[in-house]
């Protein structure tokens, strides 16, 4: 990927790995918006997978779909940086609202950070009372590739994946 090579790069490389897949990108981008959208596409033609693969500007708090119409959903160090919604939770009941049942999703952002989603436990409880049937928690942070230096609550000490099945 050469233009701004980052841009798309989860919904580029989940089209890429997975042929039979139909994958929408979803962003605000700001002010941002005509660039980072012009170079998620280039980025998808040069991956070869620009016929399955749209870019949509909205905001993770309002999906732009329909209530279970999606076999998976992944989002990536975004729940927290949404604006227009201040329980972060809320914002992760949106992206498991528009799952079907039997869906699968993978989420990783501050989890641990217990001043924008309360305790884990609390976190996960809250998510099976909202429909989820099978969902857990990964500390990131604690993982073996992480190195020591880096497990700084500062750094990604508070970064943890929920995952799971509606």
């Amino acid at each position: 990927m050469s233009a701004a090579a980052t841009d798309g790069y989860m919904a580029i490389e989940l089209a890429r790995r997975s042929p039979d897949a139909q994958v929408t990108g979803i962003d605000c981008w700001g002010g941002m918006w005509e660039y980072s959208h012009d170079a998620c596409e280039a980025n998808a033609r040069e991956a070869g997978v620009a016929d399955r693969v749209t870019f949509q500007r909205a905001s993770a708090a309002q999906l732009p779909f329909e209530d279970d119409t999606l076999d998976l959903v992944i989002s990536n160090m975004v729940s927290h940086e949404v604006k227009d919604v201040a329980d972060k939770t809320q914002v992760v009941k949106e992206a498991l609202r528009v799952l079907r049942e039997g869906g699968r999703f993978a989420f990783q952002d501050l989890f641990q950070d217990t001043q924008l989603y309360g305790s884990i436990d609390d976190l996960l409880r809250n998510l099976r009372e909202a429909g989820i049937s099978e969902v857990r928690f990964v500390a990131t942070g604690e993982s073996a590739f992480i190195p020591a230096l880096l497990r700084l609550p500062f750094m990604v000490g508070t970064i943890g994946m929920i995952c799971g099945v509606k």
